[in-house]
């Protein structure tokens, strides 16, 4: 019996989808559950699983092609035995070809004439372009063998074509090597929304300075029994979010947003945590944090951080949010003025924590400092309320016993 695979319900944010990487092919055998294929939209990627135990029968699309919600994109036989040398399957009228015919032909040309190369298979191999794939699949070329001269190390159809005809790319013989690779959807929808904000919002930066001592001297007091207790680390995200959250509550204009001639207050902390990925930075949101324990925080980081590694993040993951923290100490960043994430009004930048010598009691004295940064629109959020909010985070850090009585 003869299942469709189709695109799953897109959100009424997302129009349509991009098919990324086919994890299998045409004539494989294919588990229930199993992910087919790999779908990117303007904000995450989704996994599109096999229904039934079985044999794709049929891909319609391409890599590259651009699908909408419920349209087929394959099929799959159920219950039927994989094919011992499946043919490779022909794109569905309007999808994109995965390598113009010039560039076959070229990959083809370039093999040695004397001798017949096994085919090799390199459809499968997702962290090769669609071309090199092409290529590598056309000349008979493990990909594995060959030295990449792309970006991050990333083997190129040059590479392939430069491989099979005996040619060397490398650096050492004077090539200089460039490769054009088109934004993934996520990232242009980051780079859409960045132009947004810094087009549509007044955005000013305040800064101030944070004494860690304290939450680090709890940290290393407390670690030990809150990890037994709660089966999570304790981190430094958790205070930070908490104080905003605190923060937030005492001033509210900061957690509001602009909605044109209208001010929204929004009676709750929303934080978006933004998370790194290979494909970009993302801002799962924490919901209510003013109701959450630092263990609830540290255990909701957690999560998201894995479902971001694993490509789990799904679209309810990264909707709303009223205030987002983001955290460039991570990659070693002194100071930065973060950008505000619309319709958001402000954003918090931790950065990274450095011994310097401050005067504490008449002494000099060296202490685990920290500049943190609050971006804001302007529209709505005078330079006193920004202040007046740094400075409340930078009270409730350096007194982190304050954080427990609410205060």
């Amino acid at each position: 019996m003869s299942t469709e695979i189709k695109v799953p319900v897109l959100p009424e944010s997302v129009s349509d989808a991009t098919i990324a990487t086919w994890h299998k092919k045409a004539g494989d055998a294919v588990k229930r559950d199993e992910n087919l294929v790999d779908l990117e939209t303007d904000k995450v990627v989704l996994e599109v699983p096999s229904p039934v135990d079985g044999v794709l029968k049929e891909i319609k699309f391409a890599e590259g092609a651009t699908v909408n919600s419920q349209q087929v994109i394959a099929i799959v036989e159920a219950g039927a035995a994989a094919a011992a040398s499946p043919a490779p399957a022909a794109p569905a009228a309007g999808a994109q070809e995965v390598q113009p015919k010039a560039e076959a032909a070229q990959a083809k040309a370039a093999a040695p004439a004397s001798t017949t190369p096994a085919p090799v298979s390199a459809t499968g191999d997702s962290t090769l372009p669609p071309g090199a794939r092409f290529a590598a699949t056309t000349a008979g070329v493990d990909p594995a063998q060959v030295e990449g001269t792309g970006r991050r190390g990333m083997v190129t159809k040059e590479d392939i074509v430069n491989y099979a005809s005996g040619k060397t790319a490398g650096v050492g013989g004077g090539a200089r090597p460039e490769e054009r690779v088109p934004m993934t959807r996520m990232r242009a929808r980051i780079a859409e929304r960045l132009m947004q904000s810094k087009n549509s919002i007044a955005m000013l930066t305040s800064f101030n300075e944070v004494n860690l001592g304290k939450v680090m001297a709890m940290r290393k007091e407390l670690g030990e029994s809150f990890e037994k207790a709660n089966g999570i680390k304790l981190g430094f995200m958790s205070f930070f979010a908490k104080a905003a959250a605190n923060a937030l509550q005492r001033h509210p204009i900061v957690n509001a947003s602009v909605d044109g001639n209208d001010v929204i207050y929004h009676g709750y902390a929303d934080i978006s945590i933004a998370v790194s990925t290979d494909k970009g930075l993302v801002t799962p949101v924490l919901r209510n944090v003013e109701r959450m324990s630092f263990a609830d925080i540290e255990k909701g980081i957690g999560e998201y951080a894995k479902k971001a590694r694993d490509g789990k993040l799904g679209l309810e993951d990264l909707q709303g949010g009223t205030f987002t923290i983001t955290n460039g100490g991570t990659f070693g960043s002194l100071m930065s003025t973060p950008i505000v994430n619309p319709p958001q009004s402000a954003i918090l930048g931790m950065h990274a924590i450095k011994e310097r010598a401050i005067v504490e009691n008449g002494q000099v004295i060296a202490a685990p400092m920290m500049y943190i940064a609050l971006s804001y629109d302007h529209r709505i959020i005078d330079g006193k309320d920004a202040v007046l909010f740094l400075v409340d985070i930078k009270n409730q850090l350096e007194n982190p016993h304050r954080m427990l009585l609410g205060m």
